[in-house]
């Protein structure tokens, strides 16, 4: 059986090297070390070693959030999302996905090509927590106050932050997640009112959103 063909364990090799050492541990000398290459091949591949992470994070990205499609497919409620997200948090975490993510992120502050992999990246997870809360808050009258993009954009913005914060507060961000977890059990209530208490929800904030 073939294995991984180079192009693809240079990726792997930029990864393991943001993962163990971070990102500006990347050199053509190290990935070629990690992925048993030679570093020229780096150039002949991608041009740059900028280029090589910057496809690094969005192909690895890709990947993860098609493991996860699936269990996004399964979620009914506000509240599933978010233990959903944590989840996907602890697991990305523990195979220093989230790690890799920050680096990028971290890295992307200059601008460039890698700050436009970092969003493209970002993007995917944004989009399928949208795809998400459109199918979920469907007729819902949280939306006369925000919409389903913004909200997206707040939840992976919120769970990627945790990643950073966690690492000198630990407690400090489950006390995070566990409110959101109890912003969501307040939405999934409002999701189960009654035609007239429904009614009388939207009229409440669309006066709220007027002012």
């Amino acid at each position: 059986m073939n294995g991984p063909s180079t192009k693809q364990r240079l990726i792997d090799g930029a990864l393991e090297t943001i993962r163990t050492s971070g990102i500006t541990a990347v050199s053509a000398r190290t990935v070629a070390t990690a992925a048993g290459s030679n570093q020229a091949l780096i150039f002949y591949h991608f041009g740059s070693v900028e280029e090589l992470i910057a496809q690094a994070c969005v192909t690895a990205t890709e990947s993860r959030v098609t493991h996860y499609r699936d269990r996004f497919a399964a979620v009914t409620t506000v509240g599933e999302l978010l233990e959903l997200g944590r989840t996907i948090h602890a697991e990305e975490r523990a195979e220093g996905n989230m790690a890799v993510l920050a680096q990028t992120l971290a890295g992307a502050q200059g601008g460039g090509r890698l700050a436009e992999a970092t969003r493209q990246a970002l993007d995917k997870w944004v989009h399928e927590v949208r795809s998400t809360l459109d199918r979920v808050l469907a007729g819902s009258p949280l939306l006369e106050l925000a919409d389903t993009e913004g909200l997206a954009h707040a939840v992976s913005a919120g769970f990627l932050g945790l990643t950073l914060f966690e690492s000198v507060n630990p407690e400090g961000s489950e006390q995070a997640l566990a409110a959101l977890g109890q912003l969501a059990v307040l939405i999934d209530v409002l999701e189960g009112l009654g035609p007239v208490a429904t009614r009388a929800v939207r009229a409440k904030l669309r006066k709220t959103a007027k002012k």
